[in-house]
């Protein structure tokens, strides 16, 4: 019998992943919105801030080195986050940043084989590239939609997201809210700092004298619904699966963005599109279903 940490999905695990993998992808669209009303820098400032506070005062540390929560802080917080945010801000659209972050999938497979000491299924590397074509097909249609600098900063945002990833998992078994919380307060000072380089106090103090309730609540939902929900269970799945078992399941991310797009931004779905997703639902299939498949199998020669 393997091990937890070796055995496929389950179905409540793969429930939990998708909905993780929704909640991420719906919110490119929240943060289109917000980024026409704050710098990306503060916006991302104070997404961290409100992970952190007061939640902090209530939930005790992880036991786990302070260098792995600082590295997994600013590794997410200024690297992924701020990254991702200055590059929306004009320099991509949201649709195609949701597709070429997802570059994460191959980043943290391999640094998970150099770190953790993974290994890679043929079946896995089969899923990967075939949700990997659907990806490709979104990206060949995207015409006019990213400037080199923007695709550049996200595929940076993509590696730093991997960094996290294989950092969080050497964390194990841990409370991974209180991971993610703690963490935060990691993030908070290097984006404060080069929000106020780059963005500078006038341009902060408008932001947040623009900061209503609907911006406060697609902050408020950058913190609670994307980050302390998704990142803590996404960080406590990795640590209880293979990475290449878990972030292929991030390959959703750009259907939930296209269908968002589509529902709230008005944004059309050609079949190009649809025959995309259906690659990528495709690759998926495959990472979830072909270990269950064979853990059946084997079990019934088994009792032949």
């Amino acid at each position: 019998m393997s091990s937890p940490a070796q055995s496929p999905l389950s179905l409540r695990d793969g429930v939990l992943a998708v909905l993780v993998m929704a909640v991420w992808g719906t919110n490119f669209v929240v943060i289109k919105y917000a980024l026409g009303v704050l710098p990306p820098l503060l916006f991302a400032t104070l997404r961290f801030l409100l992970v952190a506070f007061p939640a902090v005062f209530f939930l005790k540390r992880p036991a786990v080195p302070l260098r792995h929560l600082a590295a997994y802080g600013v590794l997410i917080g200024a690297g992924q986050f701020g990254l991702l945010y200055i590059a929306m801000t004009g320099l991509i659209s949201p649709g195609l940043a949701s597709l070429v972050v997802q570059t994460q999938v191959a980043f943290t497979i391999g640094l998970s084989v150099l770190v953790s000491g993974d290994s890679i299924r043929p079946f896995q590397i089969a899923a990967v590239l075939l949700a990997g074509a659907g990806i490709a097909v979104i990206g060949f249609h995207a015409h006019g939609s990213a400037t080199p600098l923007g695709l550049a900063m996200v595929i940076g945002a993509a590696l730093s997201w991997a960094g996290g990833n294989v950092v969080a998992k050497l964390g194990g078994r841990v409370n991974m809210l209180a991971y993610v919380v703690w963490a935060s307060l990691f993030s908070i000072p290097p984006l404060m700092g080069l929000s106020l380089f780059f963005e500078g106090w006038p341009a902060i103090a408008a932001g947040l004298g623009h900061l209503d309730a609907p911006v406060l609540a697609a902050v408020v939902w950058q913190s609670a619904g994307n980050t302390m929900f998704g990142y803590s269970l996404w960080a406590w799945l990795l640590a209880r699966h293979p990475a290449a078992t878990v972030s292929p399941m991030a390959l959703l991310v750009p259907v939930f963005g296209m269908g968002a797009s589509a529902l709230l931004l008005g944004e059309p779905l050609q079949p190009w599109k649809l025959g995309a997703a259906a690659l990528v639902l495709g690759g998926l299939a495959v990472n979830f279903f072909w270990p269950l498949w064979k853990a059946r199998t084997a079990v019934r020669r088994s009792e032949l």
